[in-house]
């Protein structure tokens, strides 16, 4: 379907729907309709282990003040 291919390649429901001539609701309703279709998304397993350097880096308290003025 031309509707759902375009929408993939991340054209908007209002731009889809101005290039078909349809409205915006009917190509959300055809979206919607495809979605109902498709299987149910596997649960992914929990992780046995994760990195956290970046995040423990993010949390740590700013060393130096802000230099902005204002």
């Amino acid at each position: 379907m031309l509707a759902l291919r375009l929408y993939v390649e991340g054209n908007s429901q209002r731009a889809i729907g101005r290039i078909l001539k349809v409205s915006q609701q009917t190509v959300a309703n055809w979206i919607n309709d495809y979605v109902d279709k498709l299987p149910p998304a596997p649960m992914p397993e929990k992780p046995q282990e994760a990195e956290l350097d970046e995040l423990y880096t993010f949390l740590q308290k700013k060393k130096t003040k802000s230099t902005s003025r204002r």
